[in-house]
């Protein structure tokens, strides 16, 4: 979801892998995007990532999804949404396989990543933040001789493996569900993932707090499959561009987020 970041290793052997694997069958819709199931935009995301993807109901919903619809509507296409793990999404092989057109995942931008998978202009600026049950622990340092949550192959966990106190016990979960559960039954001290699911988290969780957020410079984007649908990149892209301009962008990041977006 997402900061989520995989290593060279994994770039490496899934752009190998991804570059033998047979052509997957395609349709090519009115705009020239590639799709692999007729009349459908298909999506890839990793669950759960609240306030960006999450089920509600039997509907994935979130930020990331209400840009995608968009991204549908300007292909005359309907939304489709697949759930699978994160790390499928952020190696390729979801792309890679025909799983999707399109991944969708509170993903960070980085040069490993752009390895296996092309990303669209970037749509949210995230950091990272510190999620606790106790207002003292502010700080990585504050966390010597405690327990943090990491999320596996995100950058939350590179960041905490680079910044942290050695005296960290650093705990490695699947997804944020996990990470917070870990904070809330006493498993771990803290917990270090994204500001944007951890404030969303500590609104609706008054015994939580984010006590401090780290200024990584991190961007999302979405992803197709490494130069394979530059026509449906395009329209992304598009979608982006137009949304900022019209306004409409600003109103469904307040309807996730309770504000529009900070303006430098």
């Amino acid at each position: 979801m997402n900061t989520r970041l995989m290593t060279s290793a994994i770039a490496a052997g899934t752009l190998a892998l991804g570059l033998s694997a047979c052509a997957t069958e395609t349709t090519t819709t009115e705009s020239g995007a590639n799709v692999v199931a007729d009349g459908k935009l298909t999506v890839c995301t990793s669950l759960p990532y609240e306030p960006f993807e999450f089920k509600k109901g039997s509907e994935i919903v979130g930020f990331d999804m209400d840009l995608m619809k968009k991204v549908a509507e300007a292909n005359k296409l309907e939304l489709a949404v697949t759930v699978t793990g994160f790390e499928g999404i952020q190696s390729g092989q979801a792309l890679n396989s025909g799983t999707c057109d399109v991944a969708a995942a509170g993903m960070t931008i980085t040069d490993e990543r752009k390895k296996a998978i092309d990303f669209s202009d970037p749509y949210f600026d995230a950091t990272q933040a510190l999620l606790t049950k106790d207002k003292s622990i502010d700080s990585l340092a504050k966390l010597d001789g405690k327990s943090l949550a990491v999320m596996s192959g995100t950058t939350g966990e590179i960041y905490a493996k680079e910044n942290a106190p050695k005296g960290v016990t650093q705990k490695s979960f699947e997804d944020l569900g996990l990470q917070t559960t870990a904070l809330t039954t006493g498993q771990v001290d803290a917990v270090i993932q994204d500001n944007g699911p951890l404030l969303d988290f500590a609104k609706k969780n008054p015994t939580t707090f984010v006590t401090a957020e780290f200024q990584t410079g991190e961007q999302y984007g979405f992803a197709v499959k490494k130069g394979g649908n530059a026509e449906l990149l395009a329209s992304i892209n598009k979608v982006i561009t137009d949304s900022k301009a019209d306004g409409s962008y600003n109103a469904t990041y307040k309807t996730w987020f309770g504000t529009e977006p900070k303006t430098s």
